[in-house]
């Protein structure tokens, strides 16, 4: 991909000028860049009052140490961050994720592509991101309840229910959620909807566990009905093993395909009769062991070590679901020799730029993170409005609220790309979608932000 468009040339050079070795958030920019070109040649109010300068700059980032003591009576140090993306539309609003990975350009390249997925799902919700480079795994509950605890002793400074709404996200599940919410509780002394992912019951909402693995396999739908087919009969191939695949698994198996392989860090499982996400709720979420022990379950299974070879799966649907830049090109090129006939992002830019284009340069539909793994966020925002208006949905009702915003979201993206003459590079159609609902919100408030 390249920038050709002057303007946004000049924006993006000065962005990688003062952002030198963020890799992962200038990838980020790189792709909305480029897929804006036709807008800002169509639209010159968006040169005249500087949005393109004004949006790739988060309005706020607050970076802080978090101090927490283990078992061993041992005191720890890890950084926290808080990425104020923009909030144009609405609060902020996106997922803290705990992992040893996590780092400033990593943070700010999710909380760029939260502003948009945010805006595609018709909900009010601004664009945020938030972690810590701690690691969960290997960590006792009490040192997790700790850590959470130092973690907002600092975060609840910043965040509220009209400010910033923060959600789960890698390393950041039910448990970390409550134990962060019952910390905010105490230091404002109130009940508030300020964190998404909550226990049911507890303010919680039915369907958020299965919601972005759900939507993955809904907007994959969505394209399939596009191109006159169905997930019936298909193989599909899913990296990834926590809540996102686990219930693209079902959802897909549901719809009538057959997953036929999956992953973790460790290497990905093989099982041609399918792969029962029953087992990979077991093994992940009780047992949290590793991926091979679902050989213990379905020995007929094997077990491959290393992550990467599961793009050599033949498949006719791969969902990766797994972490950012999984599939480079070399996995593109690999899937396309097997055959696949659709691809869509579950995790948040899953694809190397290279690899995307050579979906594109296959003809291959593909659906990009910021559409195709919405249903997360779309979902707590479900949830903040059942706390708002102090109500309960049940499953179906909100599921039904998800299956709709999802085939929104696809018709938003296929009707925008069609706009500019790319008619099915959903790539561009989410991009401008997405950023026409937030630009036209920052040109009507002025330049206060």
């Amino acid at each position: 991909m390249a920038i050709n468009n002057e303007y946004l040339k000049n924006v993006y050079a000065g962005l990688c000028q003062r952002n030198p070795g963020e890799k992962e958030f200038l990838q980020a920019v790189e792709e909305v860049l480029t897929s804006l070109e036709p807008i800002v040649e169509r639209r010159p109010d968006i040169v005249k009052h500087k949005i393109i300068d004004r949006i790739v700059e988060p309005e706020r980032i607050i970076i802080f140490r978090v101090s927490w003591t283990d078992d061993q009576g041992n005191i720890q140090v890890n950084r926290g961050y808080r990425v104020q993306y923009n909030s144009a539309i609405g609060p902020y609003k996106g997922g803290i994720r705990l992992h040893p990975s996590v780092n400033l350009s990593i943070m700010k390249f999710l909380g760029f592509e939260q502003i948009f997925k945010n805006s595609l799902t018709g909900l009010p919700m601004g664009g945020g991101k938030g972690g810590s480079d701690f690691d969960p795994k290997g960590k006792s509950d009490a040192e997790i309840m700790r850590f959470c605890q130092a973690f907002m002793s600092e975060l609840y400074r910043h965040i509220g229910a009209d400010t910033d709404v923060p959600a789960g996200d890698i390393g950041t599940g039910a448990r970390e959620i409550g134990y962060m919410f019952g910390m905010y509780r105490k230091l404002r002394n109130e009940f508030t909807g300020v964190l998404t992912g909550k226990k049911v019951g507890a303010g919680g909402s039915l369907a958020r566990t299965e919601a972005t693995g759900y939507g993955l396999c809904y907007f994959t739908n969505e394209m399939l009905k596009a191109a006159e087919d169905s997930f019936e009969g298909k193989t599909v191939v899913i990296s990834g093993s926590g809540n996102v695949a686990t219930y693209a698994n079902q959802k897909a198996t549901q719809l009538g395909g057959k997953v036929v392989a999956m992953s973790d860090s460790s290497g990905y499982i093989y099982d041609p009769n399918g792969i029962d996400y029953r087992v990979i709720k077991q093994i992940k979420e009780v047992n949290r062991a590793r991926i091979h022990t679902y050989l213990d379950y379905v020995p007929t299974a094997t077990f491959t070590p290393g992550c990467k070879g599961i793009w050599t799966v033949p498949c006719d649907i791969a969902l990766p679901c797994a972490t950012q830049n999984e599939i480079d090109e070399e996995s593109a090129n690999a899937l396309i020799a097997n055959g696949v006939k659709y691809v869509a992002e579950g995790a948040n830019m899953p694809c190397t730029l290279e690899a995307t284009k050579a979906f594109q340069t296959a003809g291959i539909p593909f659906g990009p993170a910021k559409a195709a793994n919405a249903g997360g966020v779309a979902t707590s925002g479900l949830e903040m409005s059942q706390n708002s208006q102090r109500l309960n949905w049940t499953f179906e009702e909100v599921d039904a609220k998800l299956q709709q915003i999802m085939k929104n979201i696809y018709a938003a993206a296929a009707d925008a790309a069609a706009q500019v003459d790319m008619p099915g590079n959903l790539v561009v159609g989410a991009n401008i979608a997405g950023f026409l609902k937030v630009a036209d919100a920052m040109i009507w408030q002025g330049d206060a932000f």
